[in-house]
């Protein structure tokens, strides 16, 4: 029980870390094209934006996290719960950053968490 917390600590940091990324581009804004001094600005924007460092951070602690997880759980155990990531991140984007949620990705969520479920059964 205790590795499977530190798994969903590790994949809550890394869906934090999506999140605050996304968020943080949204108010950096889209990345074109342009010169070298146009990128250099992008580029200052974008890695001195608190957002972008707080996800990038929070990337660091996910990985680190995983290293402990790894260090304890077999990995065919383990990765799978990643899955899970892609489905919560779709419900997060749904609600925070207003992004589409048809059924078919629905459908495919319910698959995902079926599959975990399983793998981590066995």
């Amino acid at each position: 029980m205790k590795s499977i917390a530190l798994i969903l600590l590790s994949l809550t940091l890394a869906i934090g870390g999506q999140f605050l990324l996304k968020s943080g581009m949204n108010q950096v804004g889209r990345i074109g094209s342009g010169d070298v001094i146009y990128y250099k600005a992008m580029m200052l924007k974008t890695f001195t934006h608190p957002y972008v460092l707080l996800g990038l951070l929070s990337y660091v602690l996910s990985s680190i996290s995983w290293l402990v997880v790894l260090s304890r759980v077999n990995l065919s155990f383990a990765y799978p719960f990643a899955g899970l990531g892609y489905v919560i991140v779709m419900f997060i984007s749904w609600r925070f950053l207003n992004e589409p949620l048809s059924a078919v990705r629905l459908l495919g969520a319910i698959l995902i968490c079926l599959g975990v479920f399983f793998i981590s059964r066995g």
